[in-house]
């Protein structure tokens, strides 16, 4: 049975290791210590973790004060009442004055299930990739969350880190080395591209294989940088294969998707398929549901490309 993990631990592990070398690293959170997995660094660093209450505003306000004080603060909560509630405070009090704060959205995408729709938090990189300044990374499995941690400590500037809490399989190897702005290159292909990032890379992988059964070589690729994009991956993806798939645990609206299509449309334009949360709310329901609800599946991706190739072989 394939191995899972939460990316939330290797989050607080590796905060942690960097906190034990770098005394600027710190942590401010919005009552989210237990659900950010910050109990530890909590009881290790003390005067470290800063707990403002229910008050995200404030919270990123503290984050920037922090990073204008020579301070690295990871601002820590829930993903849809960190981006949505704080909104402004991210636009002004970050990225307008370009302050070192690594925002990070716990629990993000659909994986609160249950909770909601007031819970789900599907439209984070849509906000935060239209704002300058702002470097927006989700990782993929347990070591790119590692090393996009140790990444975002050491590159100054604001940045949101998307961590979820579903369990994922590993994608990379250890040899894996994170670059942001820099897709990962998962599986050759030349027939189609996939495209996503998250907790859905490993369904894109899941879905090459049921293509190669069909013999179809599908490229698969994890842009786990959404801000700024690897463009020069996504044209040789459509100059190379003639068609994109890209699907992410967000709307279709502004997302993973949306800038895969910007660039597409500009350079080098082909069929594409954009899977995710057809603008819709999601509904309430547990996190495997919702994305078996939307066909957020391997067998959704491979329905999506094999459709995508019937219209390249027509035209």
């Amino acid at each position: 049975m394939t191995q899972l993990y939460d990316c939330r631990d290797a989050f607080e592990e590796t905060l942690r290791t960097l906190a034990e070398q770098d005394e600027r690293i710190v942590t401010v959170v919005n009552d989210s210590v237990g659900s950010s997995k910050l109990t530890q660094f909590g009881k290790n660093y003390t005067d470290r973790l800063i707990n403002v209450g229910i008050a995200e505003q404030n919270m990123v306000g503290v984050g920037a004060g922090l990073a204008h004080a020579g301070l690295i603060p990871f601002v820590c909560g829930a993903a849809p009442f960190l981006t949505a509630r704080a909104l402004e405070q991210i636009k002004a009090d970050l990225a307008y004055s370009d302050a070192n704060v690594k925002l990070c959205g716990m629990s993000s995408g659909m994986a609160y299930g249950e909770l909601g729709p007031t819970h789900h938090s599907i439209e984070d990189m849509a906000w935060l990739r239209a704002i300058a300044n702002m470097t927006v990374i989700v990782p993929a499995d347990p070591i790119e969350t590692v090393q996009a941690v140790q990444v975002a400590a050491t590159t100054s500037g604001p940045m949101f880190l998307r961590i979820s809490r579903m369990p994922v399989p590993l994608v990379h190897t250890e040899q894996y080395r994170f670059e942001i702005g820099k897709a990962a290159l998962l599986r050759e292909g030349s027939h189609v591209t996939l495209i996503a990032n998250g907790v859905l890379v490993a369904q894109a992988l899941e879905a090459a294989d049921l293509l190669a059964a069909r013999g179809i070589e599908a490229r698969v690729l994890n842009m786990s940088t959404v801000r700024p994009l690897d463009r020069e991956a996504v044209v040789a993806a459509a100059r190379e294969t003639g068609g994109i798939v890209t699907v992410e645990e967000h709307t279709v609206v502004g997302g993973l998707g949306s800038a895969v299509a910007e660039a597409v449309v500009t350079a080098c334009p082909v069929p594409m398929r954009i899977l995710g949360v057809p603008g819709v709310f999601a509904p309430t329901g547990s996190a495997s549901w919702l994305l078996h609800h939307f066909g957020l599946t391997a067998q959704g991706i491979f329905d999506a490309a094999m459709e995508l190739i019937e219209v390249k072989v027509s035209q």
